[in-house]
This record gives structure tokens, sequence and C-alpha cells, in this order.
């Protein structure tokens, strides 16, 4: 059986855990410490960072590293439930912001407020206020941004759920996960988040959790 090696409050672990999970592909999840990785995970994937597959072939085992590899390998295991569904123009729509969840969104906001409070529990010590209003201040201008495009579309690349709705999906479950989103200011936002909470691939992103993190009331409930 196929084996994905993860850290639960990584974005980009849980787009490739949404990914396997809307294509129905069984996977068994291997959660690992991505700041003392051992000496198996070190040799199966020398990037030492999450996530990572491996998975049995027709052609004999296999590991594939990276969060855009393994969504786009999920998506090409099974002709179900298409992920990066439309035309060229629609496909490329849907890299598009996926690249700028994965870069832009990663940077500005991830860094600042996801890595400050992920990263200072786990050392036992307090988040930098600076850092985290600066990443707060960032997360409104894309929310903005998310705002702008939903006012115009069903999902953040077009009618159809894709990929970019994951992508999206998984960095802000992570941020609900340590109470950063300001939903009431973005109605627009919250209404396509609640959509995505409902299927079944989020299932177990809401069933994450991690020591010394307790993620808010509302991260589980359906109709926050």
């Amino acid at each position: 059986m196929r084996a994905l090696f993860h850290y639960p409050l990584l974005p980009g672990c849980r787009q490739v855990r949404m990914a396997f999970g809307e294509k129905k592909l069984k996977v068994r999840e291997v959660v690992i410490d991505p700041w003392e990785p051992d000496a198996d995970f070190l040799a199966l994937a020398v990037e030492g960072e999450p996530p990572v597959l491996r998975d049995v072939t027709e052609a004999g085992p296999v590991t594939i590293v990276g969060v855009r590899a393994l969504c786009e390998y999920a998506d090409e295991a099974s002709t179900r439930n298409k992920l990066i569904p439309g035309d060229r123009i629609a496909r490329a729509e849907v890299r598009r912001l996926c690249d700028w969840f994965d870069n832009r969104f990663d940077i500005e906001v991830n860094a600042l407020i996801l890595a400050e409070k992920i990263e200072t529990a786990h050392v036992g010590q307090t988040p930098d206020t600076q850092t985290l209003r600066e990443g707060r201040t960032h997360l409104r201008e894309h929310m903005d941004y998310m705002s702008w495009l939903l006012d115009r579309r069903d999902g953040l690349a077009g009618p159809e759920f894709s990929l970019a709705d994951i992508a999206g999906a998984a960095a802000f479950s992570c941020l609900d996960y340590v109470d950063e989103i300001p939903w009431r200011d973005f109605p627009d936002v919250k209404s396509w988040y609640q959509r995505i909470k409902s299927r079944p691939s989020m299932r177990p992103i809401l069933s994450d959790r991690v020591p010394g993190l307790r993620p808010p009331l509302h991260y589980s409930d359906l109709d926050f």
C-alpha cells in the first residue's frame, strides 16, 4: 500500500492528502517531525522535507517528492474527479493559483503567521507580535483578492472544483487551526470555505490535532 509521509500543519501536506482523498485513492499516512526527521525518512527523501510518497507500481517501488508533483500524480492516477479540469486556458489558471498559494501566499502569510506560531509552540516560546502583525496585513490583502475572484466564479479558478481550491483550503485550514482567519470580514471567502469543509476529503484534515496547539472550537464546525 502507498504511504504518505507528512506533517499535519503544513499546507503542502494537506494539499496532497486532500488530492488523494478527492481521487478516492487509499494511502497510509505517516506523520513525521519536520524539525527532526529520522534516518529512515532521510534515506527515503534526501530533501528531508514532507510531503513524500512511497508507492508500489507495476514497474516497482517509486518515491515521489514535492507538493505539485504529488498532487498531479494523484490526479493522473484516476480519471474520476479531475482536479485540473477544462481546456488548456482553464488548466493554466488552476496552475497559476496553485503557484500563488505555493509561493507568494506561503512567503507573505504562512512564513510569518503559521511558521511563527508553530515553531514557537514547538520550542515553548512566545510568537513575535511584529511578525504576526505583518503576516495578518498580508493575509487580508490575499483575502481581498480571493473575494474578488469568488465574486466572479464559483471556485477560485473557475466553475469547477480544482487543485486551486485545494491549495487555498489547505492554507486556510492551517491558519484556521491557529485561529488567524478574520472570517467575519470576508463572507465570500467564508462561504467558499464552508462548502469545502463539507467535502469528504476534508474530514481527516478537520480531525488533525497537534500536541501543544489546540484549535479553536469552530475549527471542526461545518456551520461556523
